[in-house]
């Protein structure tokens, strides 16, 4: 193989896969980048046996051919390279020369043929969306508890021309409803879950999305990410948003999370819960620590009811209100001890629930 192409065409092909390559391999194979000479275009996959991104760009090509190089060596090289320079990659005697300039070095390489192979087939839900928005304000409440590895995702779900993306983590829920453009064909699909590691790597802007009952597939421009789903069954989501919650607050977004962050200094690291107290045209943000001290913040809030205090978690409660867009956010309430619903007309689509927590 012997290819060449300019610094910033590498650099970029590099960034677009290996990021699925993990820092430690305890397999040889999964730390490497397989580069793939054919036809003028330079093609790199990289996978972590669960994922698998590939990319291409154009590239002057003398001789076609294929090998396996460290991933994290090559892409180390490539950025530390001149910007303007052409690099020539040439591989002979299971070596991959680098040339730019002045600049030489030779990698070992792998056996192509123990790259694995990832198939890719059955598809049978096709559509366009722009997937990372859509589970953007969800990511937020993904579960990172092993043991309860359904959680350990964003559940997806196409029906009547929507398209709903749901986490939780048993403490958090958000759910986001996006419409379906009207000049798309509707796209009704069952229930699937996306990794969390693979709603990471989602590119920003318009996809072509693909769906099997095990595999989901999302290509944009030249670049195609692959990712199995998580076997396991989503819980019913419906059941857990509260709908008679009548006690309805309104704040503003920025003041409640700047007021809460502040207040949250004196808490603990075992305990950052602050407790929330209501009363006509007023919210009161109080946390206690016996070990440091107490800290106390009033906001002006759109609140009429009975006066009713309730506790969050002070660290979940402004990553929640950082999912929605600055202004008004209403907060709805049955009491003390159930369930807190956040919405806002900014995010018609977009719901979130926080359990309360002891204070």
């Amino acid at each position: 193989m012997k290819i060449t192409l300019p610094r910033a065409d590498l650099a970029r092909l590099l960034s677009s896969t290996i990021k699925v390559v993990e820092s430690r391999n305890s397999i040889p194979i999964l730390s490497t980048v397989r580069l793939v000479a054919d036809g003028g275009k330079l093609t790199a996959t990289a996978t972590d046996l669960d994922i698998e991104i590939t990319s291409a760009v154009v590239a002057e090509t003398e001789e076609d051919g294929a090998l396996c190089v460290s991933a994290a060596l090559l892409d180390s090289i490539v950025k530390k390279l001149p910007p303007i320079q052409d690099v020539t990659l040439t591989a002979e005697d299971n070596t991959l020369t680098v040339k730019a300039g002045r600049y030489i070095s030779r990698l070992q390489v792998l056996p192509v043929e123990d790259f694995p192979s990832f198939s890719a087939d059955g598809f049978t839900a096709h559509f366009e969306v722009d997937l990372a928005s859509v589970v953007a304000p969800v990511r937020f409440a993904i579960s990172t508890e092993e043991t309860r590895f359904y959680l350990n995702g964003v559940y997806l779900i196409g029906k009547t021309g929507q398209i709903t993306a749901v986490a939780t983590d048993g403490h958090r829920l958000s759910r986001h409803i996006v419409d379906q453009p009207v000049s798309a064909p509707a796209c009704e699909f069952s229930g699937v879950i996306l990794p969390r590691k693979f709603v990471g790597l989602i590119p920003a802007g318009g996809v072509a999305v693909d769906l099997s009952d095990t595999k989901v597939r999302v290509t944009s421009g030249e670049t195609v990410i692959t990712s199995k789903l998580i076997d396991g069954t989503f819980p019913d989501y419906d059941r857990v948003i509260p709908t008679g919650n009548d006690k309805v607050v309104t704040f503003d977004s920025a003041a409640m999370a700047k007021a809460a962050d502040r207040v949250s200094i004196v808490s603990s690291e075992r305990g950052r819960a602050v407790r929330l107290s209501l009363i006509d045209g007023q919210a009161t943000l109080v946390v206690n620590n016996p070990d440091s001290g107490n800290a106390t913040e009033e906001i002006a809030v759109s609140y009429e009811g009975e006066p009713i205090d309730i506790g969050f978690d002070c660290s979940y409660l402004t990553e929640l209100i950082g999912q929605f867009p600055s202004g008004d956010i209403r907060l709805a309430l049955n009491d003390g001890g159930s369930p807190a619903v956040f919405t806002s007309d900014k995010a018609p689509g977009l719901l979130a629930v926080l359990m309360p927590r002891r204070v």
